[in-house]
């Protein structure tokens, strides 16, 4: 059997090592905590990220990255954006690596700093990884939680690669009984989709809390199921517009599980992290401890749990004025966070400027043959 490490032992990580190991794979993790290695090791549980969750025995965590990695037929990134690129660095002068003899694939969500803006995944690391790799690389996303996959809920996931063979040895990997995965040649897209979702969630918690949660009352008189789908359909609309933008392939791209499963799944799920800030900034007023967005991000450990759509919508806002998009929801929300502008007046205005826009519907209405709309 294939010999497979997963580089991030967080809840994603530990899930997706967790079906290699059932599949009798030899499956490794790395863990940057050295607690966290010992409990899956000793323990056979991860309950720092994965709480109430048995592992394998088959599966072994390491705090050596170097011994985590060498000689692997198989390795999958899974360390968060913030720390990817780290963690890539460390892993180049693998003899597998070097020689490019191991296939490697990144369940990272996110986009990543470059000197001229933000950058999709997978080009930035072609910069860092032997020129073996340069249209190799395969991303694997879709609308998944590991406290499901982890348990055997049925799942369905993306493999993507410029190369489609490489998606193809992915996807035989992965796929079981429960976890679905399809091949994808159009990597840009299913990079955008995944990164572009948290962003949305965001803003979707802020809609939910408001909606439901004492004491304010105004939100329950403005928003109801139905403005939630209303954010959520506009947000599609700024996933596919930034997604088209960046090169996506294949505009179906959007409406599948890439696309608008992962984006819904991420905005109504209980174990949605980008969906519990959202919620967490009306409920906890968790904003009031940062100063704004950068004052964040250099923070983002105090907030307990990571929602890598904080990251995203840095980087949104940047890719948006690069490609001359209008992007409401994504930039109201950088906005939000940047404590510029409350989140109630957000909502209501940008909701409510929806109309007559492309945020909703996606094309502008045509005249008919008289000149009429």
């Amino acid at each position: 059997m294939p010999r497979i490490t997963v580089l991030g032992a967080g809840a994603w990580g530990t899930a997706v090592a967790k079906v290699l190991a059932h599949k009798g794979n030899e499956a490794a993790l790395w863990a940057h905590d050295p607690r966290t290695a010992r409990l899956i090791n000793e323990e056979h549980v991860n309950s720092r990220y994965l709480p109430g969750v048995p592992l394998p025995s088959n599966i072994r965590a390491y705090t050596d990255i170097t011994e985590a990695v060498a000689d692997r037929e198989y390795l999958i990134l899974a360390t968060p954006s913030l720390y990817l690129l780290d963690t890539v660095k460390q892993v180049l002068s693998a003899p597998s690596i070097r020689e490019g003899e191991t296939a490697i694939a990144v369940i990272t969500k996110g986009f990543l700093p470059g000197p001229k803006g933000p950058r999709l995944i997978l080009e930035t690391l072609e910069d860092y990884l032997p020129g073996f790799y340069r249209q190799s690389l395969v991303y694997i996303a879709g609308p998944s939680h590991a406290e499901e996959v982890s348990r055997g809920k049925i799942t369905g996931l993306i493999a993507a690669s410029e190369k489609l063979k490489n998606s193809i040895r992915f996807r035989d990997l992965l796929k079981t009984k429960r976890l679905l995965v399809f091949a994808s040649p159009d990597v840009r897209g299913v990079q955008v989709a995944a990164a572009v979702k948290n962003v949305i969630a965001i803003a979707f918690g802020i809609l939910d809390a408001l909606k439901t949660s004492a004491p304010s009352t105004e939100g329950d008189e403005l928003f109801g199921d139905g403005t939630g789908s209303l954010l959520l359909a506009a947000g599609l609309n700024e996933i596919q517009a930034l997604g088209m933008a960046m090169g996506a392939t294949h505009p179906e791209t959007f409406s599948s599980i890439s696309g608008v499963g992962d984006l819904d799944v991420t905005c109504r799920s209980v174990f949605g992290r980008n969906r519990r800030f959202g919620r967490d900034i009306i409920e906890q007023h968790i904003l009031e401890r940062f100063k704004g967005l950068d004052d964040l991000l250099e923070r983002i450990g105090e907030v307990g749990y990571l929602p890598e759509g904080v990251a995203a919508a840095k980087y949104v806002k940047a890719l948006s004025e690069k490609y001359k998009l209008k992007m409401p929801i994504s930039l109201g929300l950088h906005d939000i966070l940047n404590r510029t502008i409350k989140p109630l007046e957000f909502l209501d205005n940008v909701l409510n400027g929806l109309s007559g826009t492309r945020g909703v519907s996606g094309t502008e209405p045509q005249p008919n043959s008289n000149g009429e709309l």
